[in-house]
């Protein structure tokens, strides 16, 4: 039986605002990743969605972002890298203090949306961000995509990595996503999306949107909290991986 951790990005929020269900989701799932007041989510969505993970013993992780609350961190910013480093670490540290109050481990890290994508391309973007997480705890487990810079810089820095295949969104023949915004990046077909995790199962590999099939070892699927219907594609992918024979386990599960 193969074991495969699911997981969600979660904590969106901001003030009144809310996005997602993430009690719903957090039942469903064995891993979050929660917003760190960066790009989304404040002081008050941190502490509610540590409780909810202690709560249902889902896995918890920092998902670190651009200070960027208008545009939900997916508009490339230009920053120099030493400020960068320091956001990562002040997110970090942000969300640890909330999960120290509550008694709760954070197990993970990953890299939000333009700033994952623009340290995937580029290894001198990835390795000092990198570096900054490892000065802040070496045994968080950097979640990324497969074959990019961030697991290659990661692996070079001695940190454990969990490769995680990002279920509704499309694929370059080069294994980097699609950009936002290019027709067919976001998949919001249901029946796609579960196509897509019960092929990476049954064959260990993708299709990438012109067509390549992309071998991709991975020990983690995501959906995105804020892609519409959430929730039910969730719960159709918990059944897949049942019937595809695996087990549904927390990201920090895969490492002894």
């Amino acid at each position: 039986m193969r074991s495969i951790d699911l997981n969600a990005d979660l904590g969106e929020g901001f003030g009144d605002w809310r996005i997602g269900d993430d009690a719903g989701l957090m039942a469903l799932i064995s891993s979050a990743n929660v917003a760190c007041g960066f790009h989304a989510g404040d002081a008050a969505i941190m502490a509610s969605s540590v409780a909810l993970a202690k709560r249902y013993g889902v896995d918890l992780g920092a998902h670190v972002g651009f200070p960027d609350l208008a545009g939900f961190g997916r508009r490339r910013m230009q920053i120099d890298t030493q400020t960068l480093a320091h956001y990562v670490t002040y997110q970090l540290g942000a969300l640890a203090a909330f999960a120290r109050v509550a008694d709760y481990p954070l197990s993970h890290m990953s890299f939000h949306g333009a700033l994952g994508n623009m340290a995937a391309e580029d290894e001198a973007l990835a390795r000092p961000l990198l570096a900054a997480v490892k000065a802040f705890d070496p045994d968080l487990i950097i979640s990324t995509t497969a074959a990019n810079a961030v697991e290659r810089c990661a692996r070079e820095l001695g940190l454990r990595v969990a490769c995680t295949f990002l279920a509704d969104r499309a694929y370059q023949a080069s294994g980097l996503l699609v950009p936002r915004g290019t027709p067919g990046a976001v998949i919001h077909d249901p029946q796609q999306v579960s196509q897509r995790v019960i092929d990476l199962l049954k064959t260990g590999c993708v299709t990438a949107i012109d067509g390549t099939r992309l071998p991709m070892a991975i020990s983690s699927i995501l959906m995105h909290g804020d892609t519409p219907g959430s929730l039910a594609l969730i719960a159709q992918l918990r059944t897949d991986i049942a019937a595809q024979g695996g087990e549904i386990r927390p990201i920090s599960k895969h490492f002894y």
